[in-house]
């Protein structure tokens, strides 16, 4: 939530904070700003809604200077509006600041500040930073000290840019639980939230970590601890291009990262299977020091591990349960030293899950992140990680990353239940042969793209949409109804299917869309009852099933899906994926910006 950048160089830094924006709007935001010295004074603009509307008032007044900090915001205190969008500046506009978190105790510091005489232009809780920074550098001249005094002034998180034109050629950065990083170029430095901001410039970054402050100037970038010690950090090396994070001739990233999905599953498959067998030798844990698992996530990726949680189970044997970060720390959770708390998030960023980390490593739980984004915050604080290969994830609304996330959970799994000697050569070679058939699997239902389009215009006038399933198609269930949502604006819900006769079953009426997904071989039987249950009560009825059900499925199903036949305990890659396009497509139809759904971020970086 809310994007960095900043820039100090040699060329025009307004153009490059703009560019950066964009590629931060993944992110989610409500309004766009940016601030540069120029001839010893600051410069703001800064607009409500979309940057192109920062972008046109720079073409009418055009900034010139080089050096700058730009922002996105993402409204917490204060509707979305001019005043409240950053950057903030102190009252007489000598120090400029944009800030990514949420300070905790800035209701007490700004009537402080206000007694002390200062006055406030906005309704937001990051107007005390600049504020404070402008009263402590009354008794001392040591910027990095004002800086420091005030970071222990403040409670939250933050992720810090700051500009001050009695320093004219140097930007401060600082964060705490907020993502930040440096990106170290040729006669130019740059600091942004997240990669794909800068990566057009340079390829080489350091990774802040929390209570770090940065003071770069053109030529040179220094790094402290919040106690005046200077970091010597590892300059990390981004692997992937910039093209790789562009739309490549798609109308959307989404779709775009929906037909990357085989290419993403197959080299998350071939990182961790060497000689035919899963390697994650290099992961510290003794399983003999295991009795239970615990994953915990939020969103996309808590539906994800929901998978995990069932896969862990059927094959490693290990008692395992699946919570909601944001509520996972205020359960009294049972943890100790033999616990395995498994992280799961796509940016490695979400806050809460980062909270839910900290807890299990204060109780002595062994955490192991999975994470697509190396140098993440999750990544680096976990005891281990174990990387997807989804490439840059764009699209607000996650795809490729969910089922990178679930190859891995099947990956450690089968591990898990080799070094527990649970499983002969044979059944492994099974799951092997398995991984590298899924793949092309998945391939060969991206090709039925325009039957899914004419499915989903059926769609576009339905206030409600329901889900059905039983066991792990219940958990796809879950993860279509949310995909729904996000985009398509629809309200979704999803229901176990044996449990529509205990409530859910009210809600059914006539030409009410009841989607069920049915590939478990067991419960194929039980779940037909169930869509002729909805049938015959109106519902307007889609099956997603394995071919070979078709003519089961006739009667009951108004329209159905084809997926290619697989062992069931696979399915939960191919059925996702006709409902990652139906939700795509239903958004796309409405009009809807697909990639920036209203009020959502890509990365939630405050609780």
């Amino acid at each position: 939530m809310c994007g960095i950048v900043g820039y100090i160089g040699e060329q025009n830094s307004s153009e490059i904070i703009i560019d950066g924006l964009k590629k931060l709007e993944y992110r989610g935001y409500d309004s766009a700003g940016i601030a540069a010295i120029v001839d010893s004074n600051i410069v703001l603009q800064k607009k409500q809604g979309r940057i192109v509307n920062l972008e046109e008032s720079l073409k009418n007044n055009p900034i010139t200077s080089n050096i700058s900090i730009g922002h996105t915001r993402w409204a917490t205190h204060g509707v979305p509006s001019d005043e409240n969008s950053h950057p903030h500046f102190n009252n007489d506009k000598t120090i400029a600041v944009v800030h990514n978190g949420i300070i905790e105790n800035f209701a007490e510091i700004k009537n402080e500040l206000l007694e002390l005489g200062y006055s406030f232009s906005s309704e937001t809780d990051t107007e005390v930073i600049p504020l404070l920074l402008d009263y402590y550098s009354k008794s001392n001249d040591n910027f990095y000290e004002v800086i420091t005094k005030t970071l222990n002034k403040i409670d939250g998180s933050y992720a810090l840019g700051i500009i001050n034109t009695k320093y004219p050629d140097t930007i401060f950065c600082a964060r705490k639980d907020s993502p930040l990083v440096i990106g170290k170029g040729e006669n130019e430095n740059f600091i942004a939230s997240d990669v794909p901001a800068i990566l057009k410039y340079t390829n080489k970054v350091y990774f802040l970590d929390n209570y770090e402050i940065g003071i770069l100037t053109k030529d040179s970038i220094k790094i402290y601890d919040i106690n005046n010690n200077e970091i010597s950090k590892e300059l990390s090396e981004i692997k992937w291009s910039i093209e790789q994070a562009t739309k490549a001739g798609y109308p959307h990233f989404m779709l775009k990262e929906i037909f990357e999905q085989p290419e993403s599953i197959k080299n998350t498959f071939k990182h961790y299977i060497k000689n035919n067998k899963v390697d994650f030798d290099y992961l510290n844990i003794d399983l003999n020091k295991i009795d239970s698992i615990y994953f915990i996530a939020c969103g996309t990726a808590y539906n994800a591990a929901l998978q995990g949680k069932y896969i862990f189970q059927k094959l490693a044997k290990i008692k395992t349960e699946v919570g909601i970060a944001s509520e996972f720390r205020y359960s009294e959770p049972f943890l100790d030293e033999k616990s395995l708390v498994i992280l799961v998030s796509q940016s490695g960023e979400t806050l809460d899950t980062l909270a839910a980390l900290r807890l299990a490593k204060s109780l002595g739980s062994k955490t192991l992140a999975i994470t697509n984004v190396v140098g993440s915050s999750i990544a680096r604080e976990a005891d281990d990680v174990v990387y997807t290969y989804a490439g840059p994830e764009i699209a607000v609304a996650s795809t490729k990353a969910y089922t990178t996330q679930v190859a891995i959970f099947y990956m450690l799994s089968l591990y898990f239940a080799e070094k527990k000697n649970l499983i002969d050569n044979e059944k492994y070679q099974y799951f092997i042969e398995n991984f590298y058939a899924i793949p092309k699997k998945v391939q060969s239902i991206l090709e039925l793209n325009d039957e899914i389009k004419d499915i989903a215009s059926t769609l576009l006038d339905n206030e409600h949409v329901f889900f059905l399933g039983r066991t792990l198609d219940y958990y796809l269930a879950q993860e279509a109804a949310l995909k729904m949502k996000e985009v398509a604006y629809i309200h979704t819900e999803a229901f176990p299917s044996g449990e529509l006769k205990h409530g859910t079953i009210a809600l059914i009426e006539d030409g009410v869309p009841v989607i069920s997904v049915l590939t478990q071989e067991a419960l194929i039987h039980k779940s037909v009852s169930n869509i002729k249950e909805v049938k015959s009560r109106g519902a307007r009825t889609l099956s997603i099933s394995f071919e070979k059900h078709k003519d089961l499925l006739a009667e009951s199903t108004d329209l159905f899906i084809p997926i290619p036949n697989i062992d069931d305990i696979f399915a939960g890659f191919l059925s996702i994926i006709p409902l990652q396009l139906l939700a795509y497509y239903t958004s796309a139809l409405k009009g809807i910006d697909v990639d920036k759904p209203r009020n959502l971020a890509k990365s939630v970086t405050v609780e």
